[in-house]
């Protein structure tokens, strides 16, 4: 008999779960999915019960081969794709591609990448849930749909090149409206008073007005402020009333996507997309010792269900590392109140009870320690004894008014102790030690405080994945990917860590929700993702709900492209300016470069300019070599260059170099930023064609501090965000460092 194979998605993974099962495995990795949707039609027959066409991933046809050789030769085969929908699709295609029996064909579930991680997924072995895969092959099918059928429609509207998504098009609805929230809101002035009081022990307090004549004072502007200071001047200040209680802040629960991804940034202000890539490599194995650790459980779920030997394992640490008052005397146990939770595995959590992170801190990058600190801190605050706090209120009467002083002093830290988080940090206002009811307070000063009320907040990553997840938009593993889309989309921007729509996403959403507003919205996507959970718990038939969502989106996508010049038209801004060739009225459109002028009798007349005119930057020190005078900075199809000023009677030009110089050796060329005939800048070497350095990456005139590489780069991907490398040695750094 041959060996048993192994079937993994991730070639990591592989590497780890490899050292566990010793020689009579062979374990392999598909590398992600090896059959999808093809990505140059729509792949689905819609007349056909939605019968989806599977093709090849490019590239995997070898790797097929591989496994199909691999699975005829062994005695058995597992397939230990992610234990989510997308790991159960992927079995299923693997399954009907290796032409084994049945029999012999086995899913397994790999909660934890440990020893007992795996023993104990071989200890379950069962068939591929094919309602899981028609949950995930709906989703697909249904996003599918919506993608390759209204993008078309953007390209024509707008220009090509465009997408619209069923999910991703909500999200930025969403970011949309926020927007729109703070455009409209007109701030209002307010005053606030305070009172500096003094004790009969000399101690000085802070107090703020709570109450003018029983009710919440309104002090609108600066005059009727000052005619409360002045009346509270000649006041008698009195402890009216003092309450003293003792309280308790329990831990929250062990993460869960959504709020490991809203925790991770805003503590670090790493993209959602990022902090799954790093808890990914955590989940997959870390090298300590010279033997593959899988650090956390897996990190798509919204569950708060923790197993009893993690229980144990971590009450364990709690008693050996904090004591016996740590201790609460039974386990914590979390429900959550999200309805259709997916309860298919824990949450997320450390997997070794003896590996804190500062004991493995050496084996971890830097941003693998930050995440799995913020994991490991969490889940041991989780199963610890509430925060102790006393808190006091003093309640001071002057005449009318009622001033209000509120103090907390923690007695007993608790949970605090692992989790010190300065959102568990109280104010550290000053409050009497020594006062009592009826005392009589010296007034200090009196202060009133301008303020304005304030608009909503922007979105962060971290409160659009948290509004998502309320609305029940989305699911655990698509929260970072709707993100990272709409930003590489550039509907939106990420501006100090806020997300604002750009002008094109503000067009977009406007488009989509004018077009087909019964589709693009909150309550209908939240509804597609309940029917999808059914089709997932087996309550429904996956065709029968992509027949129910069909029906009406075919009429309102017929609808919309029949309105689709009236659409168009109406994106375009009329506006006083005159054509420069024919006199008519100038309107604005849109291209691939963003809005511009054009002529509203094209088009018969074909006039254009930029909307905002070009910045004319006179370098007199670069004179042309063809008639002396001074070249003038333009901005061409293919990029940034310097022309002569004389043109078009002299049409020399120079190309714009970005002051780095090229790292070619032996090259003495600069680099100038180019841009390609589809419009995508890159950035080459002045002296091509004899040097033929480029790179698509933003060229930063640094030197690598590892390698003394002469440059690095600026890089942005859908996975990990904005990040500073080098070339070299591939050195990733903090942009700000």
């Amino acid at each position: 008999m041959g060996k048993n194979l192994l079937i993994v998605e991730s070639p990591s993974k592989a590497k780890t779960i490899k050292k566990y099962l010793g020689n009579d495995y062979q374990v392999m990795a598909s590398v992600g999915h090896i059959k999808d949707l093809p990505q140059k039609e729509l792949g689905i027959d819609v007349n056909n019960n939605f019968k989806p066409k599977y093709v090849t991933v490019k590239g995997k046809a070898k790797l097929i081969t591989k496994l199909q050789d691999a699975a005829k030769k062994a005695s058995a085969v597992y397939l230990a794709p992610d234990p989510d929908r997308e790991g159960e699709a992927i079995a299923w295609h693997i399954a009907n591609l290796i032409t084994v029996d049945d029999d012999k064909i086995h899913r397994v579930l790999f909660n934890e990448i440990t020893k007992s991680g795996v023993k104990e997924g071989f200890k379950h072995p069962r068939k591929i849930d094919l309602s899981l895969v028609n949950a995930q092959q709906a989703r697909r099918i249904l996003d599918r749909l919506v993608g390759y059928q209204v993008s078309p429609f953007l390209w024509k509207t707008l220009y090509r090149g465009l997408s619209a998504g069923r999910v991703q098009s909500v999200a930025l609805r969403i970011i949309c409206e926020r927007e729109e929230e703070i455009d409209r809101f007109n701030s209002e002035e307010y005053w606030e008073l305070f009172a500096d009081l003094k004790t009969q022990s000399n101690e000085v307090f802070t107090t703020k007005c709570v109450k003018y004549k029983n009710r919440k004072p309104k002090i609108s502007n600066g005059t009727d402020a000052k005619e409360h200071v002045d009346t509270l001047n000649q006041a008698n200040f009195i402890v009216d009333d003092l309450k003293i209680k003792n309280s308790k802040t329990s831990p929250a629960p062990l993460f869960t996507t959504s709020t490991f991804q809203q925790e991770g940034t805003r503590k670090f202000r790493y993209p959602p997309k990022k902090i799954m890539y790093i808890a990914q490599q955590l989940y997959e194995g870390i090298e300590i010792g010279g033997e593959p650790v899988g650090l956390i459980t897996y990190m798509r779920t919204d569950s708060v269900r923790i197993s009893n030997d993690a229980l144990i394992g971590i009450r364990d640490f709690i008693k050996q590392e904090y004591g016996e008052k740590y201790l609460p005397p039974k386990p914590k146990y979390y429900k959550t109140k999200k309805k259709n939770v997916q309860d298919a595995h824990e949450g997320i959590r450390p997997t070794r009870f003896d590996m804190p992170p500062e004991k493995i801190q050496k084996y971890l990058t830097n941003e693998q320690f930050k995440i799995y600190s913020l994991i490991w801190k969490k889940f041991v605050a989780c199963q610890m004894t509430s925060a102790e706090y006393k808190t006091k209120t003093i309640d001071v009467k002057a005449d009318e008014y009622i001033f209000r002083a509120t103090g907390r002093d923690l007695v007993f830290d608790g949970f605090l102790k692992a989790w010190s988080d300065e959102q568990n940090i109280d104010s550290t206002d000053k409050i009497p030690s020594k006062i009592e009811k009826d005392e009589q307070l010296d007034l200090e000063k009196i202060n009133s405080e301008q303020k304005f009320t304030q608009p909503p907040a922007r979105y962060t990553d971290g409160t659009l994945v948290k509004e998502l997840d309320l609305l029940g938009i989305g699911r655990p593993s698509t929260y970072a990917t709707i993100v990272s889309t709409i930003l590489v989309r550039k509907y939106i921007e990420r501006t100090k860590g806020k997300l604002i729509p750009t002008d094109l996403g503000k067009t977009v959403k406007k488009i989509l929700v004018n077009a087909m507003p019964n589709i693009f919205n909150v309550e209908f996507t939240e509804k597609m993702e309940e029917e999808l959970d059914d089709v997932e718990s087996n309550k429904k038939e996956w065709q029968r709900v992509m027949s129910d969502f069909y029906s009406p989106f075919k009429e309102s996508l017929d609808l919309m492209n029949e309105r689709r010049m009236e659409i168009k038209e109406s994106l375009q801004e009329k506006t006083d300016e005159k054509c420069d060739k024919c006199g008519s009225n100038l309107v604005i459109k849109w291209s691939k470069n963003g809005r511009f002028y054009a002529c509203s009798s094209f088009p018969e007349c074909k006039y254009t300019k930029p909307l905002v005119p070009p910045k004319i930057i006179v370098d007199k020190s670069k004179v042309c070599s063809k008639c002396a005078s001074p070249m003038v900075y333009k901005e061409g199809q293919y990029g940034k260059f310097w022309a002569c000023s004389k043109y078009p009677d002299c049409k020399n030009t120079l190309p714009f170099t970005i002051g780095v110089k090229c790292p070619s050796d032996g090259c003495d060329g600069e680099l100038i930023e180019r841009r390609t005939k589809r419009g995508k800048v890159f950035y080459g070497c002045n002296q091509y064609p004899k040097c033929k350095f480029a790179t698509w990456n933003e060229p930063l005139n640094k030197e690598c501090s590892d390698c003394g590489y002469p440059m690095l780069e600026r890089k942005e991907t859908r996975r990990s965000g904005v990040e500073i490398v080098c070339p070299n040695c591939k050195k990733t750094i903090k942009e700000e460092e």
